[in-house]
Formats: structure tokens, sequence, C-alpha cells
């Protein structure tokens, strides 16, 4: 535990002071690859974890394995990891908390997608069960770190399109005063958006480069933290799909 205290204790200090960048690993290759290229933390891809277990994204991949992978890579690099868990599977506070450091990680991601009933989940009771998550880490002695991410921005939100970011900003204070040390609006990376949710949310904000927003642009905002999802491991069976092209002619 005591070395548990101190990845948790490291990731969060990284999210106060030069911009940590968290290219997405999804086994323990990718994992190594990106402590051996010099990163300080790692974070896993939920789509890609699962996708490599043979599932699609959403909570389609059980609990057990998705926890299983992240062990996996926890023992296989000596840095921070940070696991993408989705909405938390459906485990209570207490349990989800208990897997977590169970599998060696000390920070992760906490959605607010419905994936059972669609949409998203009420905003109080996804504040809730952030403070939730945030009692049971304390109680257990490591503080883990919670990215809690607001998924207004994507199109199965069903949040209309001119409320989204008004939605975001709500969401994030919420989640911010229920214990959530950092905030991540996917789908929200504009430099508009960004600007608005460092501003009035007032708490490190996780982003996203875009075709119009490079690193160098999102640290000029603000931005404390920046995540790749699945880009690189997509990326690789794009690579694969060139070379079998050539093999095949």
């Amino acid at each position: 535990m005591s070395d548990l205290k101190a990845h948790a204790d490291l990731l969060r200090e990284l999210h106060h002071g030069e911009m940590l960048v968290l290219p997405n690993a999804w086994d323990e290759p990718s994992a190594e690859l990106v402590v051996e290229m010099g990163f300080p933390v790692v974070a896993t891809s939920s789509a890609a974890v699962a996708e490599t277990l043979g599932h699609r994204d959403g909570e389609s991949a059980p609990w057990q394995e998705m926890f299983a992978a992240a062990a996996r890579i926890a023992a296989a690099v000596p840095v921070p990891v940070t696991v993408d868990a989705e909405a938390g599977y459906g485990l209570v506070p207490d349990e989800f908390v208990a897997r977590l450091l169970e599998a060696g990680a000390t920070g992760c991601n906490l959605e607010d997608t419905d994936h059972r009933a669609g949409g998203l989940v009420d905003a109080a009771a996804q504040a809730d069960r952030l403070a939730g998550v945030r009692a049971a880490a304390d109680a257990a002695g490591v503080p883990i770190v919670v990215n809690a991410r607001i998924d207004v921005f994507l199109p199965s939100s069903g949040v209309p399109e001119q409320d989204r970011l008004d939605e975001a900003v709500r969401r994030g204070r919420l989640y911010r005063d229920a214990g959530a040390d950092c905030v991540y609006p996917i789908g929200g990376s504009t430099s508009h958006d960004l600007t608005r949710l460092i501003a009035e949310v007032q708490a490190p904000v996780n982003g996203n480069t875009t075709d119009s927003l490079d690193l160098d642009a999102l640290r000029s905002l603000g931005v404390a933290r920046v995540s790749y999802g699945p880009r690189f491991y997509r990326g690789g069976f794009a690579g694969m799909r060139g070379a079998l092209e050539k093999l095949a002619r």
C-alpha cells in the first residue's frame, strides 16, 4: 500500500505542473514502450483493452477481464498506472476501489454515460458515486486520482448541441466538489470549450489533440492532461493494413 500511495501522490502532482501527456496503452508491451520512451505514467484505453480481449468498448467486456488486463500492465511497469474503467462496471464504490488497488492501479477514468439505459447518468447521482469512490479510496489509505469523464459532447448523450457546454460546466463543478481530481470533457476539445471549462470549473482538465489543437495549443490554453484513447492501438492496425495491401499486390 505504501508503494501505491506514493504512485497516487506522484500522479496527482503531475496534474499540477507541466502538462501531463498520456499515450494510452493496452497490454504489457505497449505499456513498457510508453515507459521506455520516457513518459512518467501509463494510462490504459478501455476500447483498446476490450478489443484485444475480443469484446466491444462500452462495458461489453467482463469487468474481471478488464481488471486482470490492468493488473498485468501494472505489474510490467514501475510507474503509476491509471485505468480507463469506463463507468465502473456497476461495482459499488468500495468494491471498485478494492479491485483497482488489487490490480496495482492508482488512478481511473470514470465516465457518466449510462451503458444500460442509454444517455447520461443523472449528474447528481454521478457526483454521489464519485464521492463514494473518493471516500473508499481515503478509507483504503491510497488517494487514487479520479478523472471524471463528462460525456455531454458525445452524440449519444442526448443533450442538445446548444446546451452541451453549459451542462459540461455544471457537471464539471459537481464532479470537482464530489472529489474528482480532473475532469475530462471528451469530444469537447475546442479552444472555446476548453477555455471556458478551465476558467469556470477551476480544476485540472483533460483534453485531446485534434487537427486544430496540437500539444502546444493545449498547453497554452492551460490543459492539465492530454490522453489519446485507442488512437495508437488503431494506428497499429492501419499500418498493418497498409503492409498487407502491399503483400496482396
